[in-house]
């Protein structure tokens, strides 16, 4: 499995699910980041999770198609 960190802005106290998956490159669109999640292949934190406007703060774990991203 691969692991990247996925920073947010340092203002910012966290990035949305949908967000995070284009940011790290994992999808090309919204409409993509969307049908992903909702459709059951994306895991926060070890858990599926279907809300695409999910608020992922430092911590986090996102696992997608054999990808593990953590916000920092």
């Amino acid at each position: 499995m691969t692991s990247e960190k996925i920073k947010i802005r340092e203002n910012d106290e966290y990035i949305r699910l949908d967000n995070l998956l284009k940011l790290s490159g994992a999808v090309m669109s919204g409409g993509e980041a969307k049908a992903e999640i909702q459709g059951g292949k994306v895991c926060l934190n070890g858990e599926i999770c279907t809300e695409r406007g999910k608020k992922l703060r430092r911590g986090d774990k996102v696992e997608y198609q054999g990808a593990l991203y953590e916000v920092c």
